[in-house]
């Protein structure tokens, strides 16, 4: 086994800032799979300084003073450092980045969330630079390729992009959890506002998920609300400020229903076989939401928490409609997007030299 391979060098930069944080976690969820494969490996991270998770980073990180798409001498200087065997782009880069890590002969990854970002990526100045295209979201949500793509990939002789369909942290006392797709009609209602802070765009967002969480509460229903914001504490509501990644999905695996923005959280709780209510709080995520539905595995709910509560209700009063939605989860067979993600860079390392 060559030395690249027993201990690759792999580079991080997802896109970051101080709202959203869908990126950085599946960065980081693929990087703790690559370390688990590769236990010598070296591990690096670009990110925002700003964002919310820049201080706990449990990986060697350069802090920078906004996204890594805006720094692009900061990330060629990092990218000379450190050397690495591969760089992901998750969402992020520019065309000097990607050609850079390529000159410093890096294998370059692009991992795209938005329809924008993935055409972009299948243009021709870009695609000669990618080696691997990662579409962050699985078929269902993100469609496949269109006839551009298709051609694009034909004239440079490239592979087809991969889905990593749900990337999913490792769960630390996994054995103590209850199983992907074990939620029973006696676990609480989870209500997750979504894993960074508030858009510009809808500011009160988690404001109106806790709203939504304390008219579940009082009309009987054991809630959990993990976000931030105060208010009324009745009967039957926990709150938490904030909970590790492997303590949220322990307890998506438990919940009976989980209440959420259409963004990563969505996905991941589908993941972990629990039917959602969604409301979307971003442009993007309306279609999102809406192809959920439409694989039956969730139900759509305007930010509103009214409306919400009353959406999560007629699932919570409906046996039969919640598991019929378990069903059509089940019946997607969701790949395991750390391992499909570890599996695409073991290839990478493999077709490359070994290290001297």
């Amino acid at each position: 086994m060559s030395a690249v391979f027993s201990a690759p060098r792999l580079l991080f930069v997802p896109v970051s800032g101080p709202t959203g944080m869908g990126e950085y976690f599946q960065s980081l969820a693929i990087a703790q799979a690559a370390q688990r494969r590769w236990p010598r490996a070296a591990v690096h991270f670009l990110v925002n300084r700003n964002a919310p998770y820049a201080s706990s980073t449990p990986f060697e990180a350069t802090l920078l003073p906004s996204s890594p798409t805006f720094h692009t001498p900061e990330v060629v200087a990092a990218i000379d450092t450190f050397r690495p065997d591969v760089v992901v782009f998750a969402n992020a880069g520019r065309t000097a980045q990607f050609r850079a890590a390529r000159d410093a002969g890096a294998a370059v990854v692009f991992i795209s969330y938005r329809r924008r970002k993935r055409l972009k990526a299948a243009r021709l100045r870009w695609m000669r630079l990618i080696d691997e295209h990662w579409i962050a979201f699985p078929r269902f949500i993100s469609g496949g390729p269109v006839p551009f793509e298709r051609f694009n990939r034909w004239l440079c002789g490239k592979p087809a992009p991969r889905y990593l369909d749900i990337v999913l942290p490792p769960l630390e006392g996994a054995n103590e959890a209850p199983p992907a797709g074990a939620a029973t009609a006696s676990g609480p209602v989870l209500v997750v506002p979504g894993g960074g802070a508030a858009p510009p765009n809808a500011p009160d967002a988690p404001s109106r998920f806790r709203s939504a969480a304390v008219l579940l509460a009082e009309s009987g229903v054991p809630t959990v609300y993990v976000g931030p914001g105060e208010g009324p504490q009745p009967q039957g509501l926990s709150t938490h400020p904030f909970l590790p990644q492997h303590e949220l999905f322990a307890l998506m695996r438990g919940a009976r229903l989980v209440v959420t923005n259409g963004g990563q959280t969505l996905l991941q709780a589908v993941a972990c076989g629990v039917p959602c209510v969604a409301a979307p709080i971003n442009r993007d995520q309306p279609i999102r939401v809406r192809r959920c539905a439409q694989a039956g595995v969730a139900l759509p709910a305007r930010l509103d928490a009214a409306d919400i509560a009353a959406v999560a209700r007629s699932v919570i009063e409906d046996e039969s409609r919640r598991q019929a939605m378990i069903g059509h989860i089940a019946a997607l067979s969701l790949a395991d997007g750390a391992q499909v993600a570890v599996e695409a860079l073991a290839g990478l390392l493999t077709r490359r030299p070994a290290a001297s």
